[in-house]
């Protein structure tokens, strides 16, 4: 099993990216919360990992730490929630966001993941809480983390990912909540190339 990956980052696409491990490019698929962590092109990068193995392909899944690894282990052992849909969670809430609305049943949040639905937030509420306790997620203040008036939600997510593409704090912070206020139902992929678009006009 390949638990971890450390070399030279090659590519970075919006949801996977290539490390050069000993001569070899491994391609994994990431999270947008693990892409607005990564270093420039050229620069070492270190990821956890996940193997996923399946009669007709290997994929593997990175992540920026063991937390946000483990938030898409405890994913995958939820009814129905595939690797595909445990990244689209872990895409648009970390790991602390997701223990977080776990265990104030907040099925409304949950709802706003592309690809969730009614019946898969209530089973993430139902099956998760216990198991995110007992792996220690979601222990850190949320709320000290935030400066008043910092984006929240997808808008974080969204203001991260500008951010780490060169764009300023603040423009980054202003373009992502104008994309969620232009369309608050969609998926953190379609508001990061709403803010992108806006920022080139």
């Amino acid at each position: 099993m390949i638990t971890r990956v450390r070399g030279a980052l090659l590519e970075r696409e919006l949801d996977r990216v290539t490390v050069e491990v000993g001569g070899v490019g491994l391609e994994l698929a990431i999270s947008l919360q693990t892409r607005s962590h990564l270093p420039e092109i050229g620069r070492e990068v270190s990821l956890y990992t996940y193997l996923a193995v399946r009669e007709d392909a290997l994929s593997l899944y990175g992540f920026r730490s063991p937390e946000e690894r483990q938030a898409f282990l405890l994913c995958l052992s939820v009814q129905q929630v595939g690797p595909k849909l445990a990244m689209s969670i872990l895409s648009t809430i970390d790991a602390d966001g997701l223990a977080t609305a776990v265990r104030a049943g907040d099925i409304g949040r949950l709802r706003k993941i592309p690809g969730v639905g009614q019946k898969t937030a209530e089973r993430l509420v139902l099956e998760l809480k216990d198991k995110l306790d007992k792996a220690g997620i979601g222990g850190k203040a949320v709320a000290a983390s935030a400066k008043p008036g910092a984006p929240t939600g997808p808008a974080a997510t969204v203001a991260a990912a500008l951010t780490n593409l060169g764009y300023k704090p603040a423009e980054a912070e202003r373009a992502a909540k104008d994309a969620v206020a232009a369309a608050p139902n969609e998926g953190v992929e379609s508001l990061l190339t709403r803010a992108l678009r806006a920022l080139a006009e």
